[in-house]
């Protein structure tokens, strides 16, 4: 195992194949619960993590459309879709905490590796599914725009709080229930599990970027609904749109407050 939190978070990133990642994110989050990896930040995290040779990455605007999720071919194209997210928040989660651990309390690392740990969890129950309907991951393209957030909020710990667990991952909060729904019409019951055990985690997830972004924000004495409006205006390349799930988002602390004025335009 690596001496510090910051040369296992930077081995994680660095670590291309997808079930190599899943093993070393959960060593490292075993370690540090243990207490085996000190507090120390005596690495840089990578800009760019090593990523496998499949899926081709594409631009969001060539990416094939989905579909609805009733077929076999369209649920596979959506849990696809997932795994490649999961696959990805692995890195940010792990980056978060290697990234920016030295600029919070030690509570920020504890709730970012469990965070990493979850995240790898999820890739892997969805990398099984895939193969039990005959697929797996990197069979279909997929696209990067999860980790551009991330590259352009590298330089602002309030920042990447503030777009990748309050926006992004807050969006998997609005439109996972639906999804499910949809796979429990297909009685794809299994795959309807899956996301259901994933959304339920998301809102910790959430709750833990707005629990951290305020506490941020109270050491530099901003408002807490501004401040993220204007970073958000600022590193979030998409639109803060409706339908909200605003139950799940107030479990996690993500209040109207927040997002309804960006919404609103």
């Amino acid at each position: 195992m690596t001496s510090s939190i910051a040369h296992a978070a930077r081995a994680v990133l660095l670590t291309a194949d997808p079930a190599a990642k899943v093993r070393l994110a959960r060593a490292t989050a075993r370690a540090w619960r243990r207490g085996l990896l000190p507090h120390d930040f005596d690495a840089a995290m990578p800009d760019v993590p090593a990523r496998p040779a499949t899926p081709e990455l594409l631009p969001p605007n060539r990416m094939p459309k989905r579909g609805r999720g009733g077929s076999v071919r369209g649920r596979i194209a959506f849990l696809h879709a997932l795994a490649h997210i999961e696959f990805v928040a692995i890195d940010l989660a792990f980056d978060m905490a290697g990234r920016f651990g030295a600029e919070f309390p030690r509570g920020f690392v504890d709730d970012w590796i469990d965070v990493g740990a979850d995240e790898a969890m999820h890739f892997a129950l969805l990398d099984r599914r895939l193969r039990v309907l005959g697929s797996h991951y990197g069979a279909l393209p997929a696209h990067d725009g999860l980790w551009e957030a991330a590259r352009d909020t590298a330089h602002d710990a309030l920042a990447r709080l503030a777009v990748v667990p309050m926006v992004l991952e807050a969006r998997g909060l609005d439109v996972t229930p639906a999804a499910i729904e949809r796979f429990q019409a297909a009685g794809d019951i299994p795959s309807a599990r899956i996301l259901d055990r994933i959304v339920r985690d998301e809102i910790r997830h959430v709750a833990a970027g707005t629990r951290w972004f305020e506490s941020g924000c109270a050491t530099y004495r901003f408002a807490p609904e501004k401040h993220w409006q204007m970073l958000v205006s600022q590193y979030f390349r998409g639109a803060v749109k409706p339908p909200f799930n605003d139950s799940a988002r107030g479990a996690a602390g993500l209040t109207r407050d927040y997002y309804e004025p960006l919404a609103d335009l």
